[in-house]
């Protein structure tokens, strides 16, 4: 081979080489201009209070809870206080200790107006039914549970919605009578404890609330008597 030949060769090698050096820088460079990587996404807080979602399917109802006896009114408070506190009172509306007025007579036969429950041992609430607000009751304290079947929550039905919950105030209806706490059933054995008929046992066969009256029926002269007298003239066996 001629000495020409040779320096030929090299440089064609060269050139070859050059060329597949500038591919690599190339696609080296497109690489680096593909952008940068997205920063991952920002943290979650924790702290953050839940925010439920209500769908068409859990309209608002009343419901029927089963509480603490003789701690209605706490635990309804503590309900109204945690709902404002997690910030839920789009959910919920009244929370109701249903009452109803009745006159209470003392020893001395003095008459007063005091608030009876009409269903110890439950409280009733206005609200919309979804997992958070069925965590939110569940987690109060003094709340055992929903009424219903299968443990699923039920609505309340209409007439036990009037009968309970939309009851008529004394200042709306005046002529409403106040009915007077009894401390006595139909059936119940009492004895008279003043009156012509001191002493006398008997049973009880009517109770009027309304008057604050029962009437017993007492065994006089071998025959059996209705005897109509104020619940605080009579005392239990």
């Amino acid at each position: 081979m001629s000495e020409n030949e040779t320096t030929e060769n090299e440089l064609v090698e060269n050139v070859d080489s050059n060329g597949a050096d500038e591919t690599e820088n190339t696609a080296d460079s497109d690489t680096a201009s593909a952008g940068p990587t997205l920063p991952p996404a920002a943290p979650v807080d924790p702290n953050a209070p839940p925010k439920p979602e209500v769908s068409d399917e859990a309209p608002m109802d009343w419901y029927i809870l089963k509480v603490a006896f003789n701690r209605e009114d706490s635990i309804a408070d503590a309900l109204r206080k945690k709902v404002k506190m997690e910030g839920m009172s789009e959910f919920f509306g009244e929370i109701v200790v249903p009452t109803e007025d009745v006159a209470t007579f003392t020893r001395d036969g003095k008459r007063r107006v005091t608030k009876r429950k009409l269903l110890p041992g439950y409280i009733m609430v206005f609200m919309s039914i979804n997992d958070d607000t069925w965590f939110l009751v569940r987690e109060t304290g003094g709340i055992s549970d929903f009424t219903g079947s299968a443990g699923k929550p039920m609505p309340m039905e209409p007439e036990d919605v009037e009968r309970f919950v939309n009851r008529p105030l004394v200042d709306d209806d005046e002529d409403a009578p106040i009915k007077t706490a009894i401390p006595f059933k139909v059936g119940d054995r009492v004895r008279v404890k003043e009156g012509n008929f001191e002493n006398q046992e008997g049973e009880v066969d009517v109770v009027d609330e309304a008057n604050g009256r029962v009437t017993v029926i007492i065994n006089i002269f071998g025959r059996s008597v209705p005897m109509e007298l104020d619940h605080w003239q009579v005392e239990p066996l």
